[in-house]
């Protein structure tokens, strides 16, 4: 699970697909080699097509739990970018 850290502006690609990016946050504990230890993260993604358009109206702080694949940023910039195929809202928690 993550909030929304930060949302970009709605914008379109050259062929008027809806684009949409953002910064989602994580944190949690977790267990390795036997102790416990707080992770914390901020991970790039993007919503594409219709994900867009309900991403776009996503405050920041909004809880999510996502799903989707990750790819480098564009053939340039080898640097991770999760793009979105699912974003669930946890509401009340």
């Amino acid at each position: 699970m993550a909030h929304i850290a930060e949302v970009s502006a709605l914008r379109r690609t050259p062929a008027g697909i809806p684009v949409v990016s953002c910064v989602l946050a994580h944190e949690s504990r977790q267990i390795e080699a036997g102790i416990e230890r707080e992770v914390k993260l901020e991970l790039p993604a993007v919503g594409i097509g219709e994900l867009a358009q309900t991403l776009s109206a996503a405050a920041p702080g909004t809880k999510v739990s996502v799903t989707g694949f990750m790819a480098a940023k564009s053939a340039r910039s080898r640097s991770p970018v999760l793009h979105l195929n699912i974003i669930e809202f946890m509401e009340g928690i």
